[in-house]
């Protein structure tokens, strides 16, 4: 036997195992634990979830395997350059992307963050913002539970939208300004308030007081304030990608995700999640802007199932025809968020000893640039990445 060769193969094989953080582990554990603990705070959200509990986890009756994905919107199974919109005529302007070289004018659009999951006695919570090159900027107060369970800002970044604790819903620019009461009666800790892609409408649900498990999932026009109900979309937390073709959301009773159209049409679900899979998922955070992937937290065996309460960690990027997790240029550090963005870019957050960095990777998968957080936000969740 060469003795020499096999210490070479040993080597080899050392390098490519990847530890695990444990430690960011039990933090992520932890922080899902203050969401639950200041949701249970709010009278309104223990109404609600019996509602959710009642009703909203029930897309599969049957509870079986994921079903063979109909014919829908076109996806794609791994890393290839993805184009959202058709692409224009060449211009004076630096050349497109390739395939060949990452997007050089690709950059980390604004982010927008949102108060930590840890216990805290605070009633409300401030919003910031922060462009990689700028500095951080304080924004708008949204009530605590809110900023936790449903704030969302608008994909233009203009604007946030919120759930109070009495089922009222409020929007507000994102500097606090012309704020105002748009309806009564809505549903803050399963669905929704999403922003449509054109920052005009949110998709929501209304509730009945008198009758907490009826409530009605659909899309508000806020320019009208006219509610338009939508069938057949029971789970919570949807994602709408920028598109506009594609809706996304977890099945709280079985762990699925249900990929359908934002009418309720053709529902199919990512392979490889829930029902006798080795991972299911319960909370998702980013859908890319055609629908073929999805950034999300998945659980395996022996690991603490989900609830109701929003989510925000990620732990893996999938195609959601395949199932498969795709590879991220991120090396040994642990992947805590990562939001897609309009030009099909994601922005993965992930830690290191010294703080958060933010990972700008290309629609195929490769890196274009790093930008270390600022401290202060260490401790903080993303909410939204508008760019």
């Amino acid at each position: 036997m060469n003795h020499d060769r096999l210490r070479l193969d040993l080597a080899g094989l050392a390098e490519e195992v990847t530890p695990v953080d444990l430690r960011d582990r039990a933090l992520r554990t932890s922080r899902r634990l203050g969401i639950q603990r200041a949701v249970a705070t709010s009278a309104t959200a223990l109404v609600l979830v019996a509602a959710a509990t009642g009703t909203a986890f029930a897309i599969r009756p049957d509870g079986g395997a994921p079903a063979p994905a109909p014919a829908g919107p076109s996806l794609t199974a791994s890393w290839p350059p993805v184009e959202v919109t058709p692409t224009p005529a060449p211009t004076a302007s630096p050349p497109a992307t390739t395939t060949s070289e990452p997007a050089a004018t690709a950059t980390i659009g604004r982010v927008f963050y949102g108060p930590a999951a840890d216990p805290s006695s605070a009633t409300t919570a401030r919003l910031r913002s922060w462009k990689p090159g700028g500095v951080p900027v304080d924004l708008l107060s949204v009530p605590r539970t809110s900023a936790l369970a449903n704030a969302a800002v608008s994909p233009d970044g203009e604007r946030v939208a919120w759930v109070d604790r009495d089922a009222n819903l409020w929007v507000a620019d994102v500097n606090g300004s012309g704020r105002r009461k748009v309806r009564a009666g809505v549903e803050g800790d399963c669905w929704g308030p999403t922003w449509s892609p054109d920052s005009k409408r949110l998709a929501l649900a209304l509730v009945d007081p008198a009758n907490p498990g009826a409530g009605r999932r659909g899309v508000l026009n806020l320019a009208s304030n006219t509610f338009t109900e939508v069938g057949k979309l029971l789970g919570c937390h949807p994602l709408w990608s920028a598109n506009g073709k594609v809706f996304a959301f977890p099945d709280g009773s079985t762990g699925q995700v249900t990929m359908t159209t934002p009418d309720g049409a053709g529902q199919w679900f990512i392979p490889k999640l829930g029902g006798n899979a080795k991972y299911d998922c319960f909370d998702v955070a980013s859908l890319s802007p055609d629908g073929s992937r999805i950034a999300l937290f998945r659980r395996g065996p022996g690991e603490t199932s989900g609830d109701v309460a929003r989510g925000l960690d990620v732990d893996a990027v999938l195609d959601t025809h395949t199932g498969k997790q795709l590879d991220l240029p991120i090396g040994a550090r642990t992947l805590l968020q990562a939001f897609f963005q309009v030009d099909g870019t994601l922005v993965a957050r992930v830690g290191d000893l010294d703080g958060n960095i933010l990972v700008l990777i290309s629609a195929d998968g490769r890196k274009i640039s790093e930008s270390r957080e600022p401290a202060a936000f260490r401790d903080m969740q993303i909410l939204h990445v508008a760019g």
